[in-house]
């Protein structure tokens, strides 16, 4: 504590003869010139005793003036600097220690310089900026979490059961497809969260060839062939001919991949999925319709938010990547994508793309 306390005084001590230097060169060059012209002006010769008289007030009146100025500029720095960079480094301590909801006030423009308010505008919005990945990694790692215990629950209860003695080879045969189903689940949310951690890093860039749109999505759809056919769903299509885009063929996959699942997956048996495309000559557009549940605008309002799922009961499976996966690439693609929904009638998907 003695030596803060020393530390200080010898910080004061310097302002103070910094001061004291200047003040008495500009006092002591004012005096003599003074001094000079009035017995000049006089015809006055001032004795030896008048002098040292002189020059002992000229001194004190240094000292007097240095001290008051040395007074002045250190409330003003206290005033105008300290409290102000007090304020940012507290908060700066604050942040470091993980509270990401502190902000620092603006100072009052007579007390302080625009400069720091400059500073402590940009410190609230990296603050701030700061909070929200924070919630963002807090969810991400709840959400990842939660999503992984139902896949290994049920490969955990599945391995259990094959390990019951006689089991019958119709029961080992169910079992062992549960494991592979759970791990399946498992594998393909890895494979989704990489590829939307890549693609949120622009670690991927568009590899833009020149294709018929109509053709990828038919191909796309044969592949959920035996899903509508086991289900009894009615497959309509209404696709123009001879619609060519400039985009990335894989991509684009992903997105019609994902948009066919989920009409199948919240499709009931006996319902439709209708497939549109349709196209001017600067964009063309895919509509994917179903007649499933269909969910309310509070849930189509999050529907491409990471691992949202309008479904909470989470009766039907899935891990709520797919649409934000979907969503991500429109965007680099520089297209766009909404929904239309209504509770029991079922949900319409279009997507808008630059065709070159």
């Amino acid at each position: 504590m003695s030596e803060m306390y020393i530390k200080k005084f010898l910080k004061l001590l310097s302002k103070f003869l910094v001061f004291f230097s200047l003040v008495a060169f500009v006092i002591t060059c004012s005096t003599l010139l003074f001094v000079s012209s009035l017995s000049k002006s006089m015809n006055l010769t001032l004795t030896e005793n008048e002098l040292e008289v002189a020059a002992k007030l000229t001194f004190g009146n240094v000292v007097v003036l240095s001290i008051i100025f040395c007074i002045i500029d250190t409330v003003r720095r206290k005033l105008t600097v300290d409290r102000s960079v007090k304020n940012i480094t507290n908060a700066s301590k604050k942040i470091m220690e993980g509270n990401f909801n502190v902000r620092i006030k603006p100072q009052t423009k007579l007390l302080t310089s625009d400069n720091f308010n400059s500073i402590i505008d940009c410190f609230n919005k990296m603050a701030e900026e700061l909070g929200s990945v924070e919630t963002l990694r807090t969810d991400f790692i709840a959400n990842v979490s939660h999503e992984m215990k139902t896949p290994l629950s049920i490969m955990q209860n599945y391995g259990t059961l094959l390990q019951t003695p006689n089991l019958s080879e119709e029961k080992r045969i169910e079992y062992a497809k549960g494991v592979v189903e759970g791990s399946r689940r498992m594998a393909d949310m890895m494979t989704n969260i990489l590829k939307l951690n890549r693609l949120e890093n622009q670690q991927i860039y568009p590899n833009l060839l020149e294709f018929d749109l109509g053709e990828q999505i038919c191909e796309c759809l044969l592949h959920f062939e035996n899903v509508w056919e086991n289900n009894n769903i009615k497959i309509i299509t209404e696709i123009e001919n001879d619609v060519i885009v400039k985009a990335d063929f894989e991509l684009l996959s992903l997105v019609w991949n994902n948009l066919f699942s989920n009409a199948f997956k919240f499709t009931e048996s006996g319902g439709e999925v209708i497939i549109t495309l349709t196209a001017n000559e600067s964009y063309a557009y895919v509509k994917v319709k179903d007649t499933g549940c269909g969910m309310t605008p509070e849930v189509g309002a999050h529907i491409f938010e990471k691992f949202y799922q309008g479904d909470t009961s989470h009766s039907v499976q899935g891990n709520g990547l797919g649409l934000a996966l979907v969503k991500r690439i429109i965007d680099i693609m520089q297209g766009e994508i909404s929904v239309e929904s209504s509770v029991g009638k079922g949900s319409t998907f279009t997507v808008k793309i630059r065709r070159m």
